[in-house]
């Protein structure tokens, strides 16, 4: 048996494993009725999803602030897949990524204004990464009771993409990097007023969260996807020209402040980030 520390909803709770350990559990009916400090018969677990490290417990606490639990507990349920399957590393941000994504997307189906990425195929280089996404796609769709197209798989792969790597051993990212990195960040979009209002705070607060993330990468760089893939580059730049610009202008102020060269990938993301910024200030 296991306690119960916090119900999620009838389906689904957090329980404690001991020393300090946590994880979410799914199952039908498995939390009815019940309260903080209940047993749980783990007989009735269907799905088990493990937060081994503090960062995974304070990511999940993080997006339980704004995002229904069936969308978190489903990109866990992708992300476990993606290690289970492939033992596939990713790092602990993509949790708040991907859930951000998924989330974001199903809201703009249900409201019937959602459209298919402009992110080009990139099966052919990422094959691990589509196959995730495929499983994925499913498993959106069954959860959340949706029917996202086929090209919503090209979005997935996109995150395991980007976060494709395992977190220091030491735990701590590089405080002055940090920084460093923040400054040259709201710098570059302050000379292009973008700045951090309530109705865009989360958008923002994510693209903060990145650039924490990317402090903690650069002591471990992936020797792959040096340069963004040219047909993606080019898309973007025509889908997003103006974020494109700003992304670009961070992208290149960072590495000549770090003396570090930075991922493509780190490119993608940011132009990611900065579109949703520049259409919420638009909205606004």
């Amino acid at each position: 048996m296991v306690k119960i520390a916090q119900v999620f909803n009838n389906n689904s709770a957090l329980v404690n494993l001991g020393d300090k350990r946590q994880a979410i559990v799914k199952g039908k009916g498995i939390a009815f009725g019940k309260s903080k400090g209940a047993d749980i018969d783990t007989d009735r677990i269907e799905k088990i999803f493990y937060l081994n490290t503090k960062e995974s417990q304070q990511n999940l606490y993080f997006l339980m602030k704004d995002i229904p639990i069936d969308v978190v507990t489903t990109t866990y349920e992708i992300i476990d897949y993606a290690k289970r399957k492939f033992n596939y590393n990713v790092l602990d941000y993509v949790y708040i990524t991907l859930s951000d994504h998924i989330y974001g997307a199903y809201q703009r189906f249900l409201a019937d204004t959602y459209t298919e990425s402009v992110v080009p195929d990139m099966s052919n280089q990422y094959p691990r990464e589509y196959l995730i996404a495929s499983y994925g796609l499913d498993v959106i769709n069954k959860n959340l009771n949706v029917d996202f197209p086929e090209s919503e798989m090209k979005s997935i792969a996109l995150h395991f993409i980007n976060a494709k790597g395992e977190e220091s051993k030491e735990g701590k990212l590089n405080k002055k990097q940090t920084i460093d990195i923040n400054k040259v960040v709201k710098d570059v979009l302050g000379q292009n007023n973008i700045i951090r209002f309530d109705d865009n705070a989360n958008y923002y607060d994510r693209f903060m969260i990145h650039l924490q993330y990317l402090a903690g990468r650069l002591d471990t760089p992936s020797k792959d996807n040096d340069k963004l893939n040219e047909k993606l580059e080019s898309e973007m730049m025509k889908a997003y020209p103006k974020s494109f610009d700003i992304a670009k202008n961070i992208y290149e102020q960072l590495q000549l402040k770090l003396d570090k060269k930075l991922s493509g990938n780190e490119l993608l993301y940011f132009i990611i980030h900065i579109q949703r910024l520049t259409q919420e200030k638009a909205n606004n």
